[in-house]
C-alpha cells in the first residue's frame, strides 16, 4: 500500500509559529504526521529567524534533531554556525524556503504566489491558517488610539490585512482555511458597519465564482445560523493554562461541504470537544527553577535584593489592618524564603526539570531531556517601589486567592500619581499577579513593555515572569528558541497561538479531511 502523503499547510502572517507548529506537531492513530507545512510567512526580520528557525528542528523527527540544534539555542554555537553545519545544513536550506520573510500587501505578491504553487504541486486539498495582525481590531489598541481622527483610524492599513488573505483564498482555492483574531474584532466598526460580519461575507464569497462555509469550532452550524460570539474559542476551556479568547473562522470550500453530508448529519464531530481539564499556572511553571528579581536605577546584588525586600516591612511599618494580617503574614514567609533566591537566570541554565508536578500528557509536550535545562529564563530589574508592590500582590494572591486591585494596596505601598485613587484612573488591576491556582490571564505582547501585569505567584521571587514563563503558559515547547532581544522575545510569545490549542484545532481539521478523503475514495 502506498504511503499517504501529508495535506499541505500554507501559514500566512505566521508570526513565531504557534498555529503551525500545532498542525505540525499532530499525529494520526498511526502515529504518521497528517499534515506538512510547506510556506510559512512573517514579515518581521527577528521574528523570521525564530520561524526558520523551528523549521529547521522540525525537519527532524521529534526528538532526532542534531546536537548542533541544542548548542544553539543553549548559546554554544551561532545561528550562522547551526545553520552551515554539516549535520544541519540541508535542514536548514530547507526551512529557508519554507519560512519566507515576505510583507503581505507590500512584497510581490507573484513571488509568494510562485511558491506557494510549488509547493502545493497541484494539490486540492490543503490547508490554509494565519491571521491578519490585530492591532486595529483589538479593545486595548483602540482604546490606546481613542484621541485619533476617526478618519485617520478607519484608514489604518491593518484593517484591510485580511484582504490579502482573502486574495490567497481567491487564487489558490484552498480546501478548507483556519483564520485567527482578536476578540475586539466582534465589536470593531469601520464606516459604520461591524467589521466581523464584513470579514465573513467577504471570506463567504471572496470572488471568481468561489464560494466558503464559514463554521465555529466551538459550536456546530454554519455563520447565517450562529451569533459572533459563537466564534469565540476560549482557551482555558480546552487545557491550555491562559484566559485568552480568540475569534477563529473555520473555512470550508462549497463543493467540499457538499461532499461531506457527515458536516448536517454529525456536525459535533468537527467542533473542539470540551474538555474539563483545568491547567494551572503552578502546573505550567513546575519544574523550573525559582529566581530573584534584579534591582533597576542602584546597585543589583541577593544582599541588596534582600534589603530591598525587607524595606517592605519598612514601608509598612505603621500601617495597621486586621484585614490584612494574612498578607502581612505571607510577605514575612516570603522574605525568609527569599534568602534562597540567589539566581537571577541567564539564556541557559543546566537544571533538571523533570521534577514537577505535571500530568505526563503536559510533560510529553513541554520537556525534551537533551535540552539539559531551560533557556531564556532570565529575570528582569525592577525599581525598589515596584518591587515592594510586587511583593505585596504576590503575597496577597496566596493569602486570599485574587489579585488585588489598586484600591486593595495599603496607601504606604500606592504609585505616587495624585489620581491613582480615581473611579476613571484605567487599569485598576495595574498590579496583577498570577494566581497558582487557576489559568493566567491573556499573554500580550505588551509584556514586553513592563511586567507588572505579569507578577509571579511565588512572593520570595517578587519578579515578573521571565519568558520562558510566558512561553510555557503559551504552551510552547522548552525547546521552542524565541530569536532576537528579550523584548522582541516577550513580544513573539505574546502575539503567538498557543501551539498546543492549534494542535487541537489541527484534530478537528484533520477528521474532517480525513472523512472528506474517504467519502471521495468510495465513489
Amino acid at each position: 500500500m502506498a504511503q499517504r502523503r501529508p495535506i499541505p499547510v500554507i501559514d500566512l502572517f505566521a508570526g513565531p509559529g504557534g498555529l503551525g507548529e500545532g498542525f505540525s506537531s499532530l499525529l494520526d492513530q498511526d502515529r504518521i504526521p497528517p499534515f506538512a507545512l510547506k510556506v510559512s510567512a512573517e514579515k518581521d526580520v527577528t521574528t523570521h529567524k525564530t520561524l526558520s528557525l523551528r523549521a529547521l528542528y522540525r525537519k527532524f523527527s521529534r526528538g532526532q534533531a542534531p546536537d548542533c540544534y541544542y548548542d544553539h539555542i543553549r548559546g554554544e554555537l551561532s545561528r550562522d554556525e547551526l545553520f552551515s553545519h554539516p549535520d544541519a545544513a540541508e535542514a536548514g536550506g530547507e526551512a529557508l524556503e519554507e519560512a519566507r520573510n515576505f510583507e503581505l500587501g507590500k512584497d510581490d505578491p507573484e513571488d509568494l504566489d510562485r511558491q506557494i504553487q510549488t509547493a502545493l504541486g497541484g494539490a486540492d486539498n490543503w490547508v490554509l491558517i494565519g491571521g491578519p495582525p490585530c492591532q486595529a481590531y483589538s479593545i486595548a489598541g483602540r482604546s490606546r488610539r481613542a484621541r485619533e481622527s476617526q478618519e485617520k483610524f478607519e484608514s489604518d492599513e491593518k484593517h484591510f490585512l485580511y484582504r490579502e488573505y482573502l486574495r490567497i483564498i481567491r487564487k489558490h482555492k484552498p480546501a478548507v482555511f483556519i483564520m485567527e483574531n482578536v476578540k475586539g474584532m466582534l465589536s470593531s466598526q469601520h464606516g459604520g458597519s461591524p467589521i466581523f460580519s464584513r470579514i465573513v461575507a467577504d471570506l463567504s464569497s471572496p470572488g471568481d465564482g468561489l464560494e466558503y462555509q464559514i463554521r465555529s469550532l466551538v459550536k456546530p452550524g454554519v455563520a447565517a445560523e450562529l451569533a459572533p460570539q459563537d466564534f469565540v474559542i476560549e482557551a482555558e476551556c480546552f487545557g491550555i493554562p491562559q484566559g485568552r479568547h480568540r475569534v477563529i473562522l473555520f473555512g470550508i470550500r462549497s463543493d467540499v461541504a457538499r461532499s461531506v453530508p457527515e458536516l448536517s448529519s454529525s456536525p459535533e464531530m468537527f467542533v473542539l470537544g470540551s474538555e474539563n481539564l483545568k491547567v494551572t499556572v503552578r502546573e505550567a511553571l513546575s519544574g523550573l527553577p525559582p529566581l530573584r528579581s534584579k534591582l533597576s536605577k542602584e546597585p543589583d546584588g541577593h544582599e541588596q535584593w534582600l534589603s530591598a525586600l525587607m524595606g517592605t516591612a519598612e514601608e509598612l511599618r505603621w500601617y495597621q489592618s486586621e484585614a490584612l494580617k494574612p498578607v502581612m503574614d505571607e510577605m514575612q514567609r516570603a522574605v525568609s524564603d527569599a534568602r534562597l533566591r540567589k539566581s537571577t537566570g541567564g539564556p541557559f541554565i543546566p537544571h533538571d526539570t523533570t521534577n514537577n508536578e505535571m500530568r505526563a500528557r503536559l510533560r510529553n509536550w513541554y520537556l525534551d531531556e537533551r535540552l539539559g535545562g531551560v533557556i531564556q529564563h532570565e529575570t528582569r530589574s525592577h525599581m525598589r517601589s515596584d518591587l515592594h508592590r510586587y511583593l505585596f500582590a504576590a503575597a496577597y494572591g496566596r493569602a486570599k486567592g485574587l489579585s488585588p486591585k489598586i484600591a486593595d494596596f495599603p496607601t504606604p505601598l500606592l504609585p505616587k500619581h495624585d489620581n491613582v485613587m480615581s473611579y476613571n484612573v484605567p487599569f485598576a488591576d495595574r498590579f496583577r499577579v498570577q494566581l497558582e491556582g487557576s489559568w493566567s490571564s491573556t499573554v500580550v505582547a505588551h509584556i514586553a513593555k513592563d511586567g507588572h501585569y505579569f507578577i509571579h505567584p511565588d512572593p520570595s521571587q517578587c519578579r515578573s515572569l521571565t519568558v520562558r514563563e510566558a512561553a510555557r503558559l503559551q504552551t510552547f515547547q522548552d525547546n521552542y528558541f524565541f530569536a532576537g532581544n528579550r523584548t522582541e522575545q516577550y513580544t513573539q510569545v505574546g502575539n503567538a497561538v498557543p501551539p498546543l490549542l492549534a494542535r487541537k484545532i489541527a484534530r478537528v481539521v484533520w477528521m474532517f479531511m480525513d472523512v472528506w478523503n474517504r467519502n471521495r475514495t468510495l465513489r
